[in-house]
Parts: structure tokens; C-alpha cells; sequence
């Protein structure tokens, strides 16, 4: 498949691409496409024969779907040749990070690095079972002040059922311009009746970092992507705290998707001396590059505990395998998800673009996380029936409260730090 990689290297369109490595080709007509093709490996295909034998069994597959399925609206060549690419990436075992994302998708996956765009303001996924769900609404957000909770299914957008939906279709049907509404009918956690739910769309600015105080010592400081401005954004919230009186720090990693690699390594110098190893990356050679930490840090000296799930992943994975690895931080929490590679975008001529692992992330000490993770050092799993507790609702309890609260983890990490407060 070398070639193959090559090929989207150049950026070449996907049906020239497929064209090269068949004798497959399209005819424009006024109708849609007209699919003429041998089965026979070509002469020219820039593979083995064998590979070539293989993308003619696909095309047979192809031809005999798009000519005899029952349903004949449910043929659409472009979600056929979609689904195509993403059963092929599918194969390299990097699901959730090595993806293909039409034109539509890349363009909210780059407004999501920024941190900006018009919605309801909630991270929306579509389970394998086709069910759409809320993973997290976010704080403040027109979702959040609407009830929805991480782990509510989402049924129907504006009376059409969302079963068997893609992401980029649900996205599409509840994303739309700042004051115009959505009705979604919601089931929540734990309920068996569904309810409808009307949500006036805004601008939604994503907070990258939400912190409150604990108690007198303690800050709890939440982070929740790795976008643009998360180092500046982790450097205020850090010395805010520290004027407010924090001696100790809960960071919560908890369901943070990752991000860039360079915040990543900003907000590590926040933490870690200068010329400490952040992160090592090892390309398909076993080359490996290291990358330290900068000068400026403001929390080099508090004691800290790092909060983990596994809806850490990526750019957060490296921050706590860091953290980790320097002893820097207790570990609480569950292994992560194990999303260690280092993504090289390639736009293609329609807009759609393929984020291809190209290296891989190691920590400091040479641990993969690819398919691997971060193990916590302490592992405390939360109930299935409760939600991490953010920074807002835990300023809300008193210290009590929250050792007894249901967000177990958040609970363990407040015992560890004052365990260590009152160490002689």
C-alpha cells in the first residue's frame, strides 16, 4: 500500500487514484455516473498482481451492489466511496485518529482548533449501533443551560429520526446560524421516556480551560481541548489561582479529545522545568526526535494530581504520560484511550482531507501510547450512572460534599492532595 500513500501524497483526487490502480472509469452523463469497468487486473496497476486482483474483486462488489441492492435510493456513490476509505484506514488499527473527513468535516474540524463557530455547543458522536448521543455539552453553553448531559440519546433533529445518521449528517441538522432554534428529542440518562427539547442556536466560544477553587489550597483546573490558545489560557488560569491562594492543583484531563502538539508542549512547560522531555516521536524508520519543555512555567512547584478516563486521548495522552514520566503527578483514574500517532493532513482536490498517522508519540521514558495508553497510577473507575463532576458544580459542594460525591475520582485525587498537605 505503499504506493497508494504516495499517490494521496500528491494529492491527486481519489477516483484518479483508483483509476490508476484499475481499469475502472467513470462517464459523466446528465444522471448521475455510468460505471464501466473489467474485473481483469490491469496492465498498469502500480501494485503487485496481487493487490491487483484484490481491487478487482472490490469493484466486482462495488457493480454488483450498486446494480441489484434492494433499495435502490440507498446507492449513493459518494458514501459508498467513503465508507470505502474508512473500512481501508479502518485496517491500520488507529480508529479515532488516522481518518479520512469530507470537505464538511474538515471544515468544522479546523473551526474546532480555533475554538469557535454557531451552534448549540455539546460534542456529539454516532455509536456503532447508528445511535446518535451527547458525549459533553459545554460549559455555559446553550446545551448545558438546556438540561442535555453527556451520554443523552439524541432520536430525532427537528421531528427526522437520527437513526442510521453519520456524524457529518447529525452535525449538519443541529448546527446553524446564532438564533435560530433546534428542537431534538432527547432520551436522558437513565430515563425511558423521551422529551423534546427546543435549544436557541448562538455563537459558541469553547472555553480550552475552565478552573475553580476546591477549598482554600486546592484549585481544580479543567482542560478541555488543545487548540489554539490553551497554553496562554492554562497560564492565566494558573496564576489567577495561585493569587486566590492555591498550593495544590487537580488537573483534570477527563474526556479531553486532544489537539495540537504544540499546546501540548506549552502547557507541559507550565509544569516541568525548562529542558524537560515532553514527548518523543519515532517515525515508521524507529527515528526518534525528542521534544522538551520551555522556559516560563508558573506551577513548577505545586503538588498535583492529573485525573484521566478514557475519553483522554492524543495531545492529553502526551501531557499525563509526561507528567507521569518526571514524577511530576499522581496519575488518577482509567487507561486512556492509546491515540499516539502524529497526524499529517493531506487536503485532496475536493476539500475532503486524510489525517494519516505518519510517526508515532512515545513518552519521555519510550512507552508507546499508541493502542497502549496511560496507565494510571492509581485506577479508580467512576459509576456508570455518574458524571465528572466540572469545575463549576464542584465549587458549588464543600469539601465534605465532594469526598462524598459520586465523581469517585475527583473524590480519590482531593484525599491524595491532602494527604500530602498534611505530611510532616
Amino acid at each position: 500500500m505503499r504506493t497508494l500513500l504516495n499517490l494521496l501524497r500528491l494529492q491527486l483526487p481519489l477516483w484518479l487514484i483508483l483509476m490508476m490502480m484499475t481499469s475502472t472509469f467513470f462517464l459523466g452523463t446528465g444522471g448521475g455516473m455510468l460505471l464501466l469497468h473489467t474485473v481483469t487486473p490491469p496492465t498498469n496497476c502500480p501494485e503487485s498482481s496481487e493487490v491487483c486482483a484484490q481491487f478487482g474483486v472490490f469493484w466486482q462488489v462495488w457493480d454488483l451492489a450498486r446494480n441489484n441492492f434492494v433499495d435502490a435510493d440507498a446507492v449513493d456513490p459518494q458514501r459508498m466511496t467513503e465508507g470505502a476509505i474508512n473500512g481501508m484506514l479502518d485496517t491500520l488499527n488507529d480508529r479515532g485518529h488516522t481518518r479520512f473527513m469530507s470537505a464538511s468535516e474538515a471544515q468544522r474540524w479546523q473551526e474546532s482548533l480555533t475554538g469557535e463557530f454557531e451552534g448549540i455547543g455539546a460534542y456529539l458522536n454516532v455509536r456503532e449501533d447508528g445511535q446518535a448521543v451527547i458525549v459533553r455539552p459545554i460549559e455555559g453553553s446553550p446545551a448545558e443551560q438546556a438540561g442535555l448531559r453527556a451520554g443523552d440519546f439524541i432520536l430525532a433533529v427537528d421531528g427526522e429520526n437520527t437513526q442510521g445518521m453519520n456524524i457529518d449528517e447529525l452535525v449538519s441538522r443541529i448546527r446553524g446560524p446564532r438564533g435560530t432554534t433546534v428542537e431534538l428529542q432527547i432520551l436522558h440518562v437513565g430515563e425511558t421516556i423521551p422529551v423534546d427539547v427546543q435549544i436557541e442556536r448562538n455563537n459558541i466560544e469553547v472555553p480550552s480551560v475552565t478552573w475553580s477553587m476546591l477549598s482554600d489550597a486546592i484549585a481544580m483546573v479543567r482542560l478541555n481541548s488543545f487548540v489554539e490558545r490553551s497554553s496562554n489560557e492554562m497560564q492565566r488560569a494558573l496564576e489567577q489561582a495561585r493569587q486566590q491562594g492555591a498550593r495544590q492543583l487537580v488537573l483534570d484531563l477527563r474526556n479531553n479529545p486532544g489537539g495540537l502538539v504544540n499546546e501540548a508542549v506549552g502547557i507541559a512547560s507550565q509544569f516541568l522545568p525548562p529542558n524537560t522531555p515532553v514527548l518523543v516521536e519515532e517515525d515508521r524508520n524507529g527515528q526518534r526526535r525528542v521534544t522538551n519543555t520551555r522556559s516560563g512555567g508558573v506551577a513548577l512547584d505545586l503538588p498535583m494530581v492529573v485525573l484521566v478516563n478514557f475519553g483522554t486521548a492524543s495531545s492529553a495522552e502526551i501531557l499525563s504520560g509526561a507528567l507521569q514520566d518526571a514524577e511530576r503527578a499522581t496519575i488518577i483514574g482509567v487507561p486512556t484511550t492509546g491515540t499516539g500517532t502524529v497526524l499529517t493532513t493531506y487536503t485532496l482536490n475536493d476539500g475532503a482531507q486524510l489525517l494519516l498517522g505518519t510517526s508515532q508519540w512515545l513518552t519521555p521514558d519510550g512507552r508507546l501510547i499508541r493502542q497502549k495508553g496511560i496507565e494510571p497510577d492509581i485506577e479508580v473507575v467512576l459509576p456508570s450512572d455518574a458524571q465528572p463532576l466540572s469545575p463549576l458544580d464542584a465549587a458549588e459542594l464543600t469539601l465534605d460534599e465532594l469526598l462524598q460525591s459520586d465523581d469517585a475520582q475527583l473524590a480519590r485525587a482531593i484525599k491524595e492532595l491532602l494527604a500530602v498537605a498534611t505530611t510532616p
